[in-house]
């Protein structure tokens, strides 16, 4: 795909199971990509237009502070020393012990992922009682969910899917630049998520972030029109409600 393009349906076609939404819902976006791709730009961007955006990996920073709601079972899991001495996860002590353990990290997502999901359809919930006009409804909802995909229960809880992708040696270039990471753990982190192939055939809409800002914030603009207009179609009899 192209250095700053965007697979995206000919007119307002959004795919997915938006057959199943209705004008007096709120539609919801599923955003995700690789470590790197730029979803955290793109969800900003998203969100200067009015999107109410949920992000998983807010929700899991929360669950693992002092006091977070997933603190004890990781504690009575993985024992002190992966609390760091306020009483918080340490997550480099936690990362590195998921890289080299695939049965420690199917346990931490064990922990994590349906507090984590449970925390996202109270969020949905709240943001769908807006009245339409009001000062704090969202034209649509987008999920921020980097394990979309695979994680058990988060890609049902959205009409349509937008992946962020780019090329993997800008990919590797921007983790270095962002988080100081060597190039060998980048690639251990890239490897145990969902293949970049894989997701490319699953996501309904990509986004290539190859470019430059500006490239990016119009294909934003572009996405988002696109979810404005199934926003605001009627209902087909078909799917209306009754």
């Amino acid at each position: 795909m192209k250095s700053g393009s965007t697979k995206v349906p000919q007119g307002d076609n959004v795919t997915g199971n938006v057959a199943n939404f209705h004008p007096d819902e709120k539609l919801v976006i599923g955003l995700t990509g690789g470590i790197g791709s730029g979803k955290s730009t793109v969800a900003q961007m998203f969100a200067e237009y009015g999107v109410a955006i949920i992000d998983s990996d807010l929700i899991a920073r929360e669950l693992t502070q002092v006091g977070g709601a997933a603190i004890a079972q990781i504690h009575t899991t993985f024992g002190n020393a992966y609390l760091d001495e306020s009483g918080a996860l340490n997550r480099i002590q936690m990362r590195q012990r998921i890289f080299t353990d695939p049965a420690a990290k199917l346990q931490l997502e064990a922990i994590l992922h349906p507090l984590i999901r449970a925390q996202m359809q109270e969020a949905l919930r709240t943001q769908s009682t807006f009245p339409a006009h009001s000062q704090h409804a969202a034209p649509y909802l987008m999920l921020v969910v980097p394990l979309l995909f695979t994680a058990t229960g988060f890609r049902e809880l959205a009409h349509c899917t937008l992946m962020v992708d780019c090329d993997e040696d800008i990919q590797i270039a921007r983790v270095i630049n962002r988080d100081g990471l060597d190039e060998q753990t980048i690639r251990r982190i890239m490897a145990a998520q969902t293949p970049r192939a894989e997701q490319l055939k699953m996501a309904d809409h990509i986004i290539q972030n190859n470019g430059t800002l500006t490239a990016l914030q119009i294909l934003v603009q572009q996405q988002h029109q696109l979810y404005l207009n199934v926003c605001q179609k009627p209902p087909r009899p078909e799917i209306a409600k009754k």
